[in-house]
């Protein structure tokens, strides 16, 4: 295998000065479990070395997770510290941004009650719900990466010894974010690059609307009133570019709430909330789930859209060819921030304000008017593959023909 301490420093710099895009007297708060300490550890040197003016680590334990499962009373989940909050709030807006590492395990909450896990989402969403408005804006500069844990990668290649299984894995992840390039960084700014040339054709092509045919798949996606296409890197409020997700393909708008129709078909398992759904898909009518069905985790899909209203309605939709990085791995990472960038993908519940041209500035009343969703809930999940069309409608009815078996026309 390559030199994983090597690749470690790279990968730290590239969440740095790309996913963060970290400036001097800027704060930095890193959350994680204590299997990603060797990259936190990393990342907080080379964060002091960007001019950091304090590096703040949060950890998390799965297993205390579980304890609290098995243990806590009924009022536990229904409770979520406001100091927290409050904490939260306070650093961003004292200038930290937030760099999320995960390290996860995507079946650790299998064995638990999915109400309990439901309620607990939903008390920590509805907690944290006056916050989000900071990174959801550009307010605050974030960024997630993932690193393998032994259960993520006995989950990817179950038939691997440990140390193997985990040496895998991380090739994949150096792969699939670019790290085993020569310089990481560069190659992201050329591939950031790639990406806006997408990005921008639609943005200026301002389609009315999209039509999805695959098997399983009819579907008719109505965009929203001053729908703006992101893709690759976003600006700050302050106009510094950031990077949300590492690894990322797509570029992403925001639909119109009210005017989705037809068929979805999922083309790939969603790990949500520590429990695998697959072989899943929606029927909507004028924007609303009607109906849905799951081979597997069809109670996790039940108590997702039970969060809220706008749980059951699309917040954003995104465009990622076939023919990727992540998807040309060929394996299926089970996890979402891998997953959904080999594949064309929506997101059930909450829009991004940035993806509408001044949403940012606008009142939730302005988005919502123009079709924005709001939701406690923002959870991706993958339909895209080498069977998936797309055409494109401008306002005069002209067809463009964007993806055909899976991939950019262009």
């Amino acid at each position: 295998m390559v030199n994983l301490e090597q690749n470690l420093e790279k990968y730290a710099e590239l969440a740095v000065r790309v996913g963060i895009n970290l400036k001097e007297k800027e704060g930095l708060l890193i959350a994680g479990n204590a299997d990603t300490l060797p990259l936190a550890r990393l990342v907080m040197k080379k964060a002091y070395e960007a001019g950091a003016k304090h590096v703040e680590f949060q950890l998390a334990d799965d297993e205390m997770s579980l304890i609290r499962f098995k243990h806590g009373k009924d009022y536990v989940f229904e409770n979520f510290p406001q100091w927290k909050v409050d904490s939260l709030e306070a650093m961003y807006k004292d200038n930290y941004h937030h760099l999320f590492i995960a390290a996860p395990d995507p079946e650790l909450l299998k064995d638990i009650d999915g109400d309990l896990v439901a309620k607990s989402q939903k008390t920590a969403s509805l907690a944290v719900s006056s916050v989000m408005k900071y990174r959801m804006t550009g307010f605050t500069k974030w960024c997630i990466v993932a690193m393998p844990s032994l259960a993520w990668a006995k989950s990817v290649f179950p038939d691997l010894d440990n140390e193997t299984t985990i040496e895998k894995l991380w090739e994949k992840v150096f792969e699939a974010t670019r790290v085993d390039r020569d310089n990481p960084v560069e190659a992201w700014q050329i591939h950031d690059n790639n990406i806006k040339k997408y990005r921008n054709f639609l943005n200026e092509k301002q389609f009315e609307k999209l039509v999805l045919k695959a098997p399983g798949t009819d579907l008719e996606v109505y965009l929203a009133e001053d729908r703006f296409w992101m893709g690759g890197s976003k600006d700050s409020q302050a106009g510094d570019p950031f990077v949300a997700n590492i690894p990322t393909e797509e570029v992403f708008t925001t639909p119109h709430a009210l005017k989705v129709n037809g068929t979805l078909k999922a083309t790939k398992p969603l790990s949500l909330n520590g429990k695998i759904v697959d072989n899943f898909g929606f029927t909507f009518k004028d924007g609303k789930v009607v109906d849905f069905y799951a081979e597997k985790g069809y109670d996790v899909l039940e108590k997702l859209m039970e969060n809220d209203e706008g749980a059951k309605y699309l917040g954003e939709v995104a465009l990622v060819q076939n023919d990727s990085p992540i998807s040309n791995t060929g394996i299926l990472f089970n996890n979402t921030l891998f997953d959904e960038n080999a594949s064309v993908h929506f997101a059930l519940g909450r829009a991004y304000a940035y993806a509408m041209i001044g949403g940012s500035d606008m009142t939730d009343e302005e988005l919502k008017a123009k079709g924005a969703n709001f939701s406690l809930i923002h959870v991706d999940f993958m339909v895209g593959g080498p069977e998936l069309h797309i055409t494109a409608y401008e306002k005069d009815g002209t067809e463009v023909e964007l993806f055909k078996a899976g991939n950019w026309v262009f």
